[in-house]
């Protein structure tokens, strides 16, 4: 383990005991080094401002004020957009502007390369109207944009009739009673918008595509209004 990780780890294992107290022998064992290695270790961590103290005695040891501290914040992108999805239905809410806050603090916390690609997937989301979509997508479909990979789908239209497509996931569309996959369908060599409810098997294909857009024409939806999901 190197001394980061190690940093890390002993924070951590007095987190977990606080208020309770861990000895500087007891923390060499754990992570075999020597009693001198921990107490530098600690050291550094208390320049560093984590609020970590020694009480003094033979069940004494070094002590954190777990209140003080909370673990570090590691966001995945998809998980990002899922908040932000969630507030969006905030909007009407007295908690709007407190959302909009907690939304800044998360995006501020993550990786800035994470953070960036979760500015690239909400680009690509959108919400037909102010209705609130609901639940249900397929994990693979729910995927389908962050692995980039074609989907081989099979799909029932309206009419009844199933069919088995090749698609390249482009982007979502949420209204008020569904969800659906914007994509490239290879069948109809055009982008078609499918109904999550009516996707049935759901394959994913070692292909990835070469990118796609959309367009402004795609995007024209004849019963509603679009808006654009926004990170920041």
């Amino acid at each position: 383990m190197n001394r980061t990780d190690r940093l890390y780890a002993i924070v951590e294992q007095l987190r977990a005991v606080a208020p309770r107290p861990r000895s500087a022998r007891w923390l060499a064992q754990r992570f075999e080094v020597s009693p001198r290695t921990i107490e530098r270790d600690v050291s550094a961590l208390q320049q560093s401002g984590t609020p970590i103290w020694a009480e003094p005695g033979r069940t004494g040891g070094y002590c954190l004020d777990a209140g003080r501290t909370l673990p570090p914040i590691n966001f995945t992108p998809d998980e990002a957009v899922a908040l932000t999805v969630g507030l969006r239905m905030l909007e009407d809410s007295p908690f709007r502007a407190a959302g909009l806050s907690a939304l800044q603090k998360v995006v501020g916390a993550m990786h800035p390369a994470d953070a960036s690609s979760a500015r690239e997937l909400a680009e690509r989301i959108h919400l037909l109207g102010d209705g609130h979509p609901v639940p249900g997508v397929p994990r693979n479909v729910a995927h389908a944009l962050s692995t980039g990979h074609v989907l081989r789908i099979e799909y029932v239209d309206k009419s009844g009739g199933a069919t088995r497509r090749d698609i390249e996931p482009l982007g979502y569309v949420g209204s008020a009673a569904h969800w659906y996959l914007l994509a490239w369908c290879r069948l109809r060599s055009g982008v078609r918008a499918f109904r999550v409810d009516r996707i049935g098997a759901v394959f994913v294909t070692a292909e990835t595509p070469a990118p796609r857009t959309l367009s402004a024409a795609d995007l024209e939806i004849p019963f509603g209004v679009l808006t654009r999901l926004d990170l920041d």
